[in-house]
Order: structure tokens, then C-alpha cells, then sequence
């Protein structure tokens, strides 16, 4: 009976151990090394971009930042910031395997993505539409029958595209783009006949492009999508860190000014005005901060 007691005891304190080893402690591992790993993107504007080599700026990058003060208050260290450059398709990988910290761009908060991380309370929504040119009088996804269409690779509109094109038999060519800069280019170049993304990050890639009366975004929105920080899952004490901020940001009015200021302002590098007020849903989820996927 010892045996088997001691047996049990030896049993209850293993899984113990690997329950709570699978928990993750990001703020230990910041506070112990003094230093946070703040993942950027090099072309999603106005949420997360370069300005110049190695300065990313934007919205999302702006939350980080208010994200690492609060943990420099709060642990009374300098904590220094290194910046690690993702794209859609390894932005949940690095995130999930500890490389990156923290990500706030234009990752999808949905369900099939909360299996590997976790996401903050929403802060923007957006919905899915066509940046196309104008002279090739393309309207709507069917005018587009048969034709090559990009989309950024990792993407949640790179499935969704795919997808429509079997349910409606459109026989559409998916180019897959390896970031927004990139399907824009290929638009440019006539290798796709129109880029499906975000409207928020065409109208930021419209605002910064060579020629932008050239092109125009158009059609329905194909699905409407929320925008919130990613950090790893079963880390509790730093997704409440995370939440408690952009939640006090909401309602002291910093959310609305830093709002204004990339969506209603004139942005870096060329200071075009992006014109976009705040959507309803945006405005209620300020009153009602909620983490759960868009409906």
C-alpha cells in the first residue's frame, strides 16, 4: 500500500509539474530578462509598418508600446524593446513558441486561430473587400471569373477566397502574395487582376501608392473581421495585463485619440489621411470591451 501511495504521490506531482510548465509566464520572462520581443509587420497600414528601415510605426505598434510602459510601472525596470519583423504566415508560430511576446497588427482574432494563441480585447474591425484598377471596370468577385486574384498567403481572405471561387464555381486563380505590399504589386504589375484583402489595409496601401486614382476598392464585403493583440495561450496574468490597458485606454479617450490620430490624421511616410471614422461596432466594443470573435 506505501508502495502504491508513494507510487500515486510520484504520479500526482509529475502531471503537477507538467500542468504547470505548460502554463506560460510572460511577464517573469520579461521582467527576469529586461526585455519584451514586439513583433511588427513591414506593410500593414496604418496598424503596423516601417517608416523607414527599422523603425516600425502604426496604431498597433503605438498599443505595444503603451502595453511595455505599463509593465515598466508596474516592475520598475527599464524594460528594452526589440522588435522581430513577422509576416501572416509565421506571425502565429513565433508568437505561440515564445520568439515574439506580443503582436498587435491586423491579425484576425477567430476561432480556429485561439487553438494556438490567445487575443486581447478587440480593437478594430474590418471587412474583406477587392482593390482593383479602375480602367478594368471590375465591380464585384464575379466579373472576376476565371482570372488571376491575389491575396496575401496566411491571411485569413486567402482560404475565404478560395472557398467562394468553389461555392460559386468562379474558377478564380489565387496568387498568393507574401505580404499587402507585395499583392499590391502584383495588381500593379498585371500579374492579378485584383487584390483581396482588409479594406482598412488597402485603403493604407491606396493612400501610400505611386498613382492611387489608378485604383479603387470595390464590391460587397465579403466577411467582417475583428482586429485584436495575440499572445500566447494559458498566460492569464499577461493577457489580463494586456486587456486591462487597451480596456483603461477605451475609456479614459487615449483609444479615441490614438484612433484620430492614424485614421483621421496625416500618417507617415507621405502623410496621406486615411479619412476613416470610427466604425459602430468599433464604438460599441469601447463601451463593451469584449475578446470574442466578430459575428
Amino acid at each position: 500500500m506505501k508502495a502504491l501511495n508513494h507510487h500515486l504521490l510520484l504520479t500526482f506531482a509529475v502531471l503537477s509539474f507538467c500542468s504547470s510548465a505548460s502554463h506560460a509566464d510572460t511577464l517573469k520572462k520579461i521582467t527576469d530578462s529586461g526585455s519584451i520581443t514586439i513583433a511588427y509587420r513591414e506593410s500593414s497600414v496604418p496598424f503596423s509598418y516601417l517608416e523607414a528601415p527599422g523603425k516600425p510605426v502604426g496604431f498597433g505598434v503605438d498599443i505595444a508600446n503603451k502595453v511595455v510602459d505599463v509593465i515598466r510601472q508596474s516592475s520598475k525596470k527599464n524594460i528594452q524593446v526589440a522588435y522581430q519583423a513577422v509576416t501572416s504566415q509565421n506571425r502565429l508560430p513565433l508568437v505561440a513558441n515564445g520568439t515574439v511576446d506580443l503582436e498587435c497588427g491586423s491579425t484576425t482574432n477567430n476561432a480556429a486561430r485561439a487553438k494556438e494563441v490567445a487575443f486581447a480585447v478587440n480593437y478594430f474591425y474590418a471587412s474583406s473587400r477587392m482593390l482593383v484598377k479602375k480602367a478594368s471596370k471590375v465591380k464585384r468577385l464575379g466579373d472576376l471569373a476565371g482570372q488571376p486574384v491575389a491575396t496575401t498567403t496566411g491571411s485569413t481572405s486567402f482560404g475565404q477566397l478560395r472557398k467562394i471561387s468553389l461555392e460559386k464555381n468562379l474558377n478564380l486563380s489565387v496568387v498568393p502574395a507574401k505580404d499587402h505590399a507585395d499583392g499590391f504589386l502584383l495588381l500593379e504589375a498585371g500579374r492579378a487582376q485584383a487584390f483581396v484583402m482588409d479594406d482598412i489595409l488597402l485603403a493604407g496601401l491606396l493612400a501610400n501608392a505611386k498613382n492611387p486614382a489608378a485604383y479603387e476598392i470595390v464590391g460587397e464585403p465579403l466577411q467582417t473581421e475583428a482586429y485584436a493583440c495575440m499572445l500566447r495561450k494559458d498566460d492569464p496574468a499577461f493577457k489580463k495585463l494586456v486587456d486591462d490597458t487597451l480596456t483603461g485606454m477605451m475609456k479614459s479617450g487615449e483609444f479615441a485619440k490614438l484612433y484620430k490620430k492614424w485614421f483621421e490624421s496625416p500618417i507617415p511616410p507621405r502623410g496621406s489621411n486615411l479619412s476613416m471614422p470610427m466604425s459602430q461596432q468599433l464604438r460599441e466594443n469601447l463601451k463593451s470591451p469584449s475578446d470574442q470573435p466578430a459575428s
